[in-house]
């Protein structure tokens, strides 16, 4: 037998978190039944999240992905470049971060819902990595204000934040690499243009122990073993 709240994360519906919030709304049955708070299931069982039947418990998938420029992280599927609808994967997945509709990159999908509900939590301070170019050259001065916390504010979303100090290392004459631990909305394009830069390509590269490699625009691969007990392992960790 398996908690219920457990059986719905493994199939890809939603969170465990997320799982009890439907049960105790009633929108939840076993057998046609309105299923308990921590109610367990069994082989056999008839599962219903409102008219729907979800199926038994589903291998987990993982997988980093590609995202190309233009690729929307919606799962709304009435937009056309929904990442979800461009993928085609067979099995239900979504994203476990965003990147905007300009970056492109690694993201992770996945059908576990545990595993998207531990690399959100702010206050872990994952690590993502990204290149970024610009369009003029990048100075000294702009390396060092960027490293230590820039003030980005934005009246209509009610945004007023000094961002966490970062790692940021200069690449090439227009290019730099970029750490973050915190992901708030468009980041690093707000921070450029407190400086007076144009971000004019933005990738991401790395989120905590998962590199991009090369992966291809539009390309995915499943996570091996080593990777997936090592992102767990550090889903779990502050400042992983």
């Amino acid at each position: 037998m398996i908690r219920l709240n457990k059986y719905l994360s493994g199939a890809g519906i939603c969170s465990r978190r997320e799982a009890d919030r439907l049960i105790m709304s009633g929108k939840v049955t076993v057998d046609g039944k309105r299923a308990d708070p921590g109610a367990q299931v069994e082989d056999g069982q008839i599962v219903r999240v409102g008219k729907k039947i979800i199926g038994s418990r589903r291998e987990r998938v993982v997988l980093a992905v590609n995202k190309p420029a233009g690729i929307v992280c919606t799962e709304d599927m009435r937009m056309k470049n929904n990442i979800i609808r461009f993928l085609k994967y067979p099995v239900r997945i979504t994203y476990a971060g965003r990147l905007d509709k300009d970056s492109e990159g690694l993201l992770i999908m996945t059908n576990d819902g545990d595993l998207i509900n531990r690399m959100m939590r702010a206050r872990y301070a994952h690590e993502k990595e990204y290149k970024v170019t610009v369009n003029k050259e990048i100075t000294e001065r702009f390396l060092e204000e960027m490293s230590s916390g820039v003030r980005i504010k934005d009246k209509e979303k009610g945004l007023d934040e000094i961002t966490r100090p970062c790692e940021i290392k200069k690449i090439g004459k227009y290019t730099f690499s970029i750490t973050l631990t915190q992901g708030l909305n468009r980041q690093i394009r707000r921070m450029c243009d407190v400086f007076g830069y144009k971000v004019t390509r933005l990738v991401r590269v790395r989120i905590m122990n998962i590199e991009l490699g090369a992966l291809k625009p539009g390309e995915y691969r499943k996570l091996d073993e080593q990777e997936l007990k090592e992102l767990y392992e550090r889903a779990e960790t502050k400042n992983a």
